[in-house]
């Protein structure tokens, strides 16, 4: 991959990403056991779902910041803020001081953070890239992504119980260096009109104005839309797929071995995460072979059959097949994918669209929700029927918008292209 061609802001936002990525996978997917620990399992999950709750909220004023006062104040303002609740947390899980109190209200501080500056920092993305570079950028992204993720839980598994506190002193030494590294060698991208002297009532107005025009934007509507009935079919795997494998799975020999669902399942995750992680290396150049449009519905449309089997057979040989067929869909959908959404948006508006796009993740979650709900009312093939009819919906969807999908996207790379042209 050509790394070195990129944008100086991007190979540091790749770099900080990673590094922040890997640290916090050693300790935030193991915050529900710390609350369970301290405040109950059902207080835990009722804290857990006040701290999602506010980064959504958080979502659309950090994608509003950035189009109103520039993408990198706002990243700047927010990696700030996490470098000092990183730093309480630290203070609060140590030897001589605990309190699960703070250590909560500085997870709730960094759930905002992640609101302010994720949408700026998706839009810095597509604000320095070129629309032919997206493709192997975003390729690029979500391999060191899966990888940060994969060694963090590993590496988290082992240290988070016994060393916490070092873990936090290690997280908050990355998110120092992350804002060192935001704040002295990003260069900012993108510089609206002056915003001194607006009220804080013009700005409540104009931002619900620019979130209006966002959710009367059909086709970026429809388009998310079908990525979230898509996605669906990968969150079941830790959704309904594990409770039917639990249940379901008989006990196997397999190569001496002697396992159940519950193993099984288990597999499935690594087996994903090390085929991403190899795979991911090749799929730009592979994709770059044929049509945006083929690969995005062929891709589509194998990611979800895979999950198909896999949310109804108990066949190991089955499951491991059909979760190498759905990874190779995975590697080669999520680069297109993530290009068509970066072309979408207007420039003045790119991180309100990213805002609204980062809901994806909690609206696929809802859906899933909703499945563990009707399959208890239904079969495991009624079930499995049910889940595929949804990813197949947002199958549909892509095919029926593909063609205005093309022209605005077509549109968009004229503009950026003669924009860039003019710059030089």
């Amino acid at each position: 991959m050509g790394f070195r061609k990129f944008h100086r802001n991007i190979k540091i936002r790749i770099t900080e990403s990673f590094l922040s990525s890997l640290i916090g996978g050693m300790i935030f997917p193991f915050a529900a056991i710390y609350l369970a620990q301290h405040f109950g399992t059902k207080t835990a999950g009722i804290l857990l779902l006040v701290n999602v709750g506010v980064g959504l909220v958080i979502n659309f004023f950090g994608g509003y910041f950035s189009d109103a006062f520039g993408r990198k104040k706002v990243m700047v303002a927010a990696e700030f803020m996490r470098f000092i609740a990183f730093s309480l947390m630290m203070v609060s899980n140590s030897p001589w001081f605990t309190s699960p109190e703070i250590t909560f209200l500085m997870m709730t501080v960094n759930s905002i953070c992640w609101g302010l500056a994720g949408p700026a920092g998706q839009a810095m993305l597509i604000d320095v890239s070129k629309p032919e570079e997206r493709k192997e950028m975003f390729t690029i992204m979500y391999w060191a992504n899966n990888l940060s993720i994969a060694l963090g839980g590993l590496l988290g598994g082992y240290f988070f119980k016994e060393y916490l506190f070092e873990l936090l002193v290690a997280l908050s030494v990355a998110a120092l260096l992350t804002w060192v590294l935001i704040t002295f060698f990003i260069k900012e991208t993108y510089f609206p009109a002056d915003q001194h002297g607006k009220s804080l009532t013009s700005h409540g107005r104009t931002m619900v104005s620019g979130y209006k025009q966002v959710l009367v934007d059909k086709l970026f509507i429809l388009y998310v839309l079908a990525g979230i009935l898509v996605l669906s079919m990968e969150f079941q795997l830790t959704n309904y797929i594990s409770i039917r494998l639990a249940k379901e799975m008989p006990i196997t020999e397999w190569f001496g071995w002697s396992f159940g669902g519950i193993e099984m399942l288990g597999f499935l995750r690594t087996e994903n995460t090390i085929l991403v992680v190899v795979m991911a290396l090749f799929a730009a150049k592979f994709v770059q072979r044929y049509k945006d449009q083929t690969v995005l519905l062929g891709s589509c449309f194998v990611f979800v059959i895979g999950y198909a089997f896999i949310s109804y057979s108990n066949n190991v040989w089955i499951l491991l097949i059909a979760m190498v067929i759905a990874t190779i869909a995975e590697v080669a959908r999520v680069p297109v994918q993530q290009q068509y959404m970066a072309e979408l948006p207007p420039e003045n508006a790119r991180s309100s669209y990213m805002a609204v796009s980062s809901m994806s993740y909690n609206m696929t979650m809802l859906v899933c929700s909703v499945t563990v709900t009707v399959s208890a009312f239904l079969s495991s093939f009624g079930t499995t029927i049910f889940i595929t009819g949804i990813g197949l919906a947002g199958v549909a969807i892509l095919y029926w918008i593909l063609p205005a999908l093309d022209q605005r996207t077509k549109k968009t790379q004229v503009i950026e292209t003669s924009g860039q042209a003019t710059t030089v």
